[in-house]
């Protein structure tokens, strides 16, 4: 069966105000982080994160920043989306939050030691947000981005994503936002482009097969396309991925990308 909407795309901002109607879902279902990419972090920005001053850009719901902050870091939230911000308020309420997004950041200049992306730089556009981060950013600091993907060499998960193309229509459909813009093309179009390098960390978790699919309808392709069409792909992975998994627990694989740039 194929989306009801795939001959009109949703646009890249209606993807990307979706997310707050979906705040409570999001936050429950979507995957946190595994310590070694903080680890990662760390070395590819040449300090730690205890004491450090850590914006968290994008922070959505507060999964990664909570991470930050217990890291050490002194972190300071930021956020355009109403809902996810008052999801995030109820989750971490001593952690600073400002409204705001990455291609106008509410911080002054060279305030920030690191300045972090969880799944939230392919919301920007690098015209703005790359001058953005290096403005905030102290010299020496860091810019940190990364994203949860599919680990696309497991089988079941190359399944699925197909499964996914059929489903929209169109061979460049994916739960992600982010698209092809992760990685080397992080930076695409900034004006500057700042000295980068990128590193994958891989893990995994094991959920129930509602929290699995409830992860996958709070991704924005299936948040736009509306309850109804999202329900109809739903109902038919769940009875595809119960032949993977007869026991009802699921092992996603991610690979974490992440990619860190250094200011002079």
């Amino acid at each position: 069966m194929t989306a009801s909407s795939a001959s009109s795309a949703p646009s890249h901002s209606a993807r990307a105000r979706s997310f707050d109607a979906a705040a409570a879902q999001y936050a429950a279902n979507r995957p946190s982080y595994p310590p070694a990419l903080l680890d990662a972090l760390e070395d590819l920005a040449g300090r730690p994160l205890a004491g450090a001053r850590v914006a968290d850009i994008g922070a959505g719901t507060g999964i990664a920043t909570a991470l930050l902050r217990d890291r050490g870091a002194h972190v300071v939230a930021v956020e355009p989306g109403d809902g996810m911000a008052a999801q995030f308020r109820r989750a971490l309420p001593a952690v600073p939050l400002v409204r705001g997004d990455g291609n106008a950041l509410p911080l002054a200049a060279a305030s920030a030691d690191v300045l972090t992306y969880a799944q939230s730089w392919h919301w920007t556009d690098p015209v703005r947000s790359v001058p953005e981060a290096l403005r905030v950013l102290r010299p020496g600091g860091a810019l940190a981005l990364w994203w949860n993907t599919d680990a696309g060499d497991v089988p079941w998960i190359a399944e699925q994503a197909e499964r996914v193309r059929r489903f929209f229509g169109t061979g460049q459909a994916s739960k992600s936002g982010a698209g092809g813009i992760r990685t080397e093309r992080a930076f695409a179009g900034a004006p500057v482009v700042p000295a980068h390098t990128h590193r994958v960390v891989r893990w995994s978790r094991t959920v129930p097969l509602d929290t699995h699919l409830a992860n996958i309808g709070s991704h924005s392709i299936f948040l736009v396309l509306g309850e109804e069409g999202a329900n109809t792909f739903l109902a038919e992975e769940r009875e595809h991925l119960l032949k993977v998994f007869p026991g009802g627990l699921v092992e996603e694989v991610y690979d974490v990308e992440l990619v860190v740039a250094r200011r002079p």
